[in-house]
């Protein structure tokens, strides 16, 4: 049976996890007035520029002081590799994977990086390895906030504070929205594009002393691009965690960042924007929760993303059908959205069992997911029937 529509509609309707959407009220032309376009990123007052990003975004980060941030290629995926192939050969290695990004660096580490002495802990999507089984003498890489699966680690606790090892967290799905205690973390990568609705393409990494001393003590058996060199003459390129980077930024996407760093800040700093998210992922959980033909992917909700929410379809008429038939009812429902204005790019991601993919973070609009839930029942009840006639 079908439904009638909804008469409301979310007043913007970007819920993709990756980029994602902008901060309410953005502008581009505001970004553009400050952006030091058809500049030199070597130009003083842009160079000062992206020092004051890196100073702004450790602070309202609430990072230690002694730790490092800086500017680097490649969006998080550059980040990751760039501290993967410098860091990783010292000690054994535990790779931690329950979804596709967390199996990609799995991948390089075994078969690009060769690494001796690595074993891969994984859990199927949905769920979480067995956190207590890694090694403290080792190094551990893992994701904080499964942006594909919608699972999360829900503390730093399994971390030993005495740990022999480093441990090398994808965080770009979880800054800003999720607590990370980050004395047990010596290298942390993400991306703008996520929790800041900021332009794609730039990454950030953060290191401790720790991972400085690695870099400074450890020379890997292999070579480095250019875009993965951290050191010069065995010691720290400094300058990159200044606003000296390795390659050509976007002054606009450069911009861009720190228009969003300016609002996180007006909205009273870090504690704010975590609660931004964590409003919206009750606005949608508390709609799973009270409906029958979906359920949240991940049964634990200790481990349950308040950024990037993962839904499977549990009806019995559905979840009976194979992979490939569950994905092209998903693609009919999103379809339908799509057509409608009222959710673009919300389908789960491609090596994700079928279900939905709903991004809650700050820059998404509590509201907006609140309007958003009728019409998922909407498509969903549409594509059932539409699937009962044929």
């Amino acid at each position: 049976m079908s439904l009638p529509q909804p008469q409301a509609r979310p007043a913007r309707p970007y819920f993709s996890s990756g980029p994602c959407a902008k901060r309410p009220g953005w502008s581009a032309e505001a970004v553009a007035r400050r952006a030091f376009l058809g500049r030199s990123h070597r130009a003083a007052k842009p160079k000062a520029q992206l020092a004051e990003l890196i100073t702004r975004t450790h602070a309202l980060l609430g990072l230690p002081a002694e730790y490092r941030l800086g500017i680097v290629p490649g969006s998080d995926t550059g980040a990751m590799e760039m501290a993967m192939w410098s860091l990783l050969g010292a000690r054994p290695v535990d790779m931690l994977v329950w979804e596709s990004f967390g199996a990609g660096w799995a991948t390089d580490a075994e078969k690009q990086l060769k690494l001796a002495d690595c074993r891969v802990l994984k859990a199927e999507y949905g769920a979480l390895p067995d956190l207590a089984a890694v090694r403290p003498e080792a190094d551990v890489v893992f994701t904080w906030n499964g942006t594909t699966s919608g699972a999360r680690v829900p503390d730093a606790d399994w971390i030993a504070a005495d740990r022999q090892g480093l441990t090398i967290c994808d965080a770009t799905s979880a800054v800003f929205a999720q607590s990370i205690d980050w004395p047990k973390i010596d290298v942390a990568t993400f991306s703008w594009q996520k929790v800041m609705g900021g332009e794609a393409a730039h990454g950030v990494l953060i290191l401790s002393p720790r991972a400085v001393e690695r870099l400074e003590s450890f020379t890997p058996d292999r070579p480095l691009p250019k875009v993965f060199r951290l050191t010069r003459g065995g010691r720290l390129i400094e300058g990159i965690f200044r606003g000296e980077t390795i390659n050509t930024p976007s002054m606009f996407a450069v911009a861009d960042a720190l228009d969003a760093i300016e609002w996180m800040e007006g909205l009273g700093g870090l504690a704010a924007v975590m609660a931004r998210a964590d409003a919206n992922f009750a606005a949608l959980q508390g709609w799973v929760d009270r409906t029958g033909w979906v359920e949240n992917l991940v049964a634990d909700p200790a481990a349950r993303s308040n950024t990037s929410v993962c839904l499977k379809i549990v009806d019995p008429a559905i979840a009976a059908l194979d992979d490939a038939d569950q994905k092209a009812f998903v693609k009919r429902m999103v379809t339908m959205l799509e057509a409608e204005g009222v959710a673009h790019d919300i389908a789960g991601y491609r090596d994700a069992p079928a279900g939905l993919r709903i991004w809650c973070g700050a820059t998404v609009e509590t509201a907006d997911i609140a309007a958003l839930t009728p019409w998922l029942d909407w498509a969903f009840a549409s594509a059932r029937a539409e699937l009962a006639a044929a």
